[in-house]
């Protein structure tokens, strides 16, 4: 890694972690579900599958993959809703909440990857 593949990793890291901040934030305030949690994982989904797709250079691999899609994307507070849904005796929900996130999530990155054919012609 060089000093411009980590700037790039900085910079990236503090678009991804206001863009979520923002959203989650706004759509997890009022939500019986968190929305917004949700939203930024298959947002991030979709970005590493699309960074990976194009087969970007090192530097802007890092600055959208590493960067943007990691600050976006939370796992730790994924599985903090899941369990807080599950002790609230929302079993259901929390069992939708971490498959459907699963599935969609998967989803996502074939649909980013996928899609980067449209970008590389």
């Amino acid at each position: 890694m060089t000093w411009v593949d980590l700037a790039a990793t900085l910079a990236g890291g503090f678009i991804g972690a206001i863009i979520r901040y923002l959203l989650s934030g706004k759509l997890n305030a009022h939500a019986r579900i968190p929305y917004g949690t949700l939203l930024v994982n298959l947002l991030g989904c979709l970005l590493i599958g699309l960074v990976v797709g194009l087969k970007l250079s090192p530097s802007l691999t890092f600055l959208l993959g590493s960067g943007v899609a990691g600050a976006l994307t939370t796992y730790s507070t994924w599985l903090k809703e899941i369990v807080g849904l599950a002790r609230l005796q929302e079993v259901g929900k929390s069992s939708y909440y971490l498959l459907g996130t699963i599935v969609l999530g998967i989803a996502c990155v074939y649909a980013g990857y996928h899609s980067a054919a449209f970008f590389r012609e």
